[in-house]
């Protein structure tokens, strides 16, 4: 559940540019330029080096959706004995808790994994009892909120949806999910293992990385903790899922891009003015998470 899943960590705020770069963008654009000014295209050069980045987000990302792809079956495989000659979890909701929660710890792929919940469901889909100290999702029905799961019964399957928010913010988000089927002796499905997160929370995952990515460069070129202005978002043909506390300008001016239509064929990059400052973004899909989404990377080396 977003409400609950979510756990925001403090960002970096933007802060207005130097008096410095903009009497150099001033001096550029008027013509009046000094040997000591050098005239670039600040937003061009930061779409060049958003490129490599949003790369690097994108082979994480199926590293991520690859540790729940092992893992998941793995952790459903031992949930087994919940089920077993005909138990049924639903009368034991405590014992169902624990044995999730060592499952995650048990699994290393769930372990590492980025989930922000795990859940047990009846094999219709009605879920029993997540691994949070606090269950708002208990009794609902997942498989309404995501029809792809009705696979689950079956086999290993992802797809999309969204959970009810509990959250005061109205800006948009999705929720990701993994399910796998909890077999009888006999072969058939007793219950079903699930997992996920909201788009927010994994865009912020990525930041975060794409941030000790940042500063790692940084130190090596000996500019210890300098690094560009940046912010991360997933983004589908529904709309763009930024991280937690980024500016809403922001967002929106990734929204305008419809990312979905310019990466059809590949990898875009592209430049933006927002709020004076010349940024730019580069995007590419990653099906591994859902047909149609994409990370994308909003630039600004402009400090």
């Amino acid at each position: 559940m977003r409400g609950v899943m979510l756990h925001v960590g403090p960002l970096a705020i933007r802060h207005p540019r130097p008096l410095r770069a903009a009497l150099a963008s001033l001096a550029c654009a008027t013509g009046l330029t000094a040997p000591l000014v050098a005239c670039k295209d600040q937003a061009k050069e930061s779409a060049a080096h958003a490129a490599p980045d949003a790369a690097v987000l994108a082979d994480l990302v199926n590293k991520d959706v690859g540790e729940i792809e092992r893992g998941l079956p793995q952790g459903a495989a031992k949930l087994g004995p919940l089920v077993a000659s005909g138990a049924d979890p639903r009368q034991d909701i405590a014992g169902v808790r624990r044995a999730l929660v060592k499952v995650r710890r048990e699994v290393i792929d769930l372990n590492v994994g980025k989930s922000t919940f795990f859940a047990l469901t009846d094999a219709d889909g009605i879920a029993i009892r997540n691994d949070l100290e606090e269950d708002a999702m208990a009794g609902q029905n997942l498989v309404a909120l995501f029809p792809a799961l009705a696979k689950a019964r079956d086999t290993y399957t992802t797809g999309t949806g969204s959970f009810p928010t509990t959250s005061a913010s109205n800006a948009p988000d999705k929720d990701w999910i993994a399910g796998a089927p909890v077999k009888r002796a006999d072969g058939s499905t007793g219950a079903i293992l699930v997992t996920g997160w909201s788009y927010r929370y994994f865009a912020r995952h990525l930041q975060e990385a794409l941030k000790t990515r940042l500063l790692d460069e940084a130190k090596a070129a000996g500019q210890e903790g300098k690094i560009p202005v940046f912010y991360t978002a997933v983004y589908d043909r529904a709309g763009v899922y930024a991280a937690p506390l980024t500016p809403d300008v922001d967002a929106k001016a990734l929204v305008a891009q419809d990312l979905a239509t310019k990466t059809e064929s590949g990898p875009a990059t592209g430049t933006v003015t927002i709020a004076d400052r010349p940024f730019g973004f580069a995007a590419a899909r990653t099906p591994s998470l859902a047909p149609d989404t994409g990370i994308v990377v909003l630039r600004s080396d402009d400090i």
